[in-house]
């Protein structure tokens, strides 16, 4: 059996795969089976953050793997200390707690707020508010803060406690904190499943205003935003916002699963022994990754990567076949006119590989993909969007 048929056979079909089976690459080109070469800009949906086989990143995997590949967190190992140091440091945060994705980083962060709120407030403030159209996992109370009904359906009763407002909407928020129940918002500055829609930075401004005055925590979901994605190292500094928890995965460790809460020097004591767990969270190699991750967002790269982001923006807005460009640096999303699900198919058949978002075309390259092959890519979605 070739891998399509045990794929169809033995694992369960939650995935509407291509017909493509890679197998190796170099940086920002992908080669499949049959020895086709693809450029990819989607980088595992912002994992790949500095591509496919990355040196650096190799040489800390390997370098750990032959040390010690896994200890329990009843045990202290140096990546996991270091790494959490490294992301204090360049965010200002207080303490970082690690589980193995972005929804597992997002159920700590609603943990976080409920057992502040309820010290803090009393066991009634308990709401976690989050904006319609968001998207922050697929555990049973991740889709619960998700604002997109259709990921609901299936799967009640969800966790209760959470309530969604339009983006933008104070005023929907506001009636919400009447009854004094809202212990913390949960808010991503571009919602990427949503259709690369970026938050508008008046709102966020007010919002943040807004949730000070109430006493109520400020949360930003950085799962595909965060790690240099934006063009800077979190999507809220551009913004100028101050969480006072921010969850993130995905590209932390570049391809290797782990996931991220941090925590601001206001919930830095939150939990205590026993109240949260993780038995790979932190784990040594994955910690390895992320840490020749994060050591090379350094403010000079993360220039090159909004520059980046700027070249793309300027070479689609106003292309034929393209109706509108959203994001921010390198998460792009393209509304084409022709329909995005065949414009990705078109671009794979030529050798360049997308995403969707919704009804867009979804561009998210490893950060530090050459420039050469940012245009050769351009070009060819360019020649789709308008046949």
């Amino acid at each position: 059996m070739n891998t399509f048929e045990l794929d169809e056979k033995y694992i369960a079909h939650t995935y509407k795969r291509f017909p493509v089976e890679i197998v190796s690459g170099q940086g920002s080109l992908v080669r499949d089976v049959d020895g086709k070469e693809y450029i990819d800009m989607g980088s595992g949906i912002a994992v790949t953050s500095f591509g496919v086989a990355d040196e650096a990143w190799i040489r800390a995997v390997e370098d750990q793997i032959h040390r010690v590949q896994h200890m329990s967190n009843l045990y202290y190992t140096a990546p996991c200390a270091r790494l959490a140091r490294a992301l204090c440091e360049k965010t200002g945060m207080a303490r970082v707690f690690f589980s193995n994705s972005g929804a597992e980083a997002n159920e700590c962060a609603i943990k976080a707020a409920r057992k502040w709120a309820a010290e803090t407030k009393g066991p009634a403030c308990s709401t976690i508010v989050t904006l319609e159209n968001s998207f922050h996992g697929r555990t049973l109370t991740t889709l619960a803060a998700t604002g997109q009904e259709h990921y609901h359906e299936l799967y009640q009763p969800l966790t209760p406690g959470f309530a969604h407002i339009p983006a933008g909407d104070l005023d929907a928020l506001r009636a919400l904190c009447k009854a004094d129940t809202v212990a913390a918002v949960l808010i991503e500055c571009v919602q990427g499943e949503g259709g690369v829609v970026p938050l508008d930075p008046a709102f966020a401004t007010a919002l943040e205003s807004f949730l000070r005055e109430k006493n109520i925590l400020l949360m930003v979901d950085e799962v595909q935003t965060g790690n240099g994605r934006s063009g800077a190292l979190y999507a809220y500094m551009r913004y100028g916002l101050h969480p006072d928890v921010v969850s993130t995965a995905k590209g932390l460790a570049g391809g290797l699963p782990l996931g991220a809460t941090l925590l601001s020097d206001r919930l830095k004591d939150i939990f205590s022994y026993g109240d949260h767990g993780s038995t790979f969270g932190g784990n040594p190699v994955a910690a390895a990754a992320a840490l020749s991750i994060v050591d090379r967002l350094t403010p000079d790269f993360l220039q090159s990567v909004a520059a980046k982001g700027e070249l793309l923006r300027e070479l689609f807005t106003g292309a034929p076949g393209i109706e509108s460009v959203s994001g921010l640096g390198l998460m792009l999303g393209l509304k084409t006119v022709r329909p995005a699900a065949q414009v990705v198919a078109d671009c794979m058949a030529r050798g360049v590989l997308c995403l969707t978002a919704k009804d867009k075309v979804r561009l998210l390259p490893a950060l530090n993909i050459p420039e050469d092959l940012l245009r050769r890519a351009a070009g060819v979605i360019l020649e789709v969007v308008k046949e």
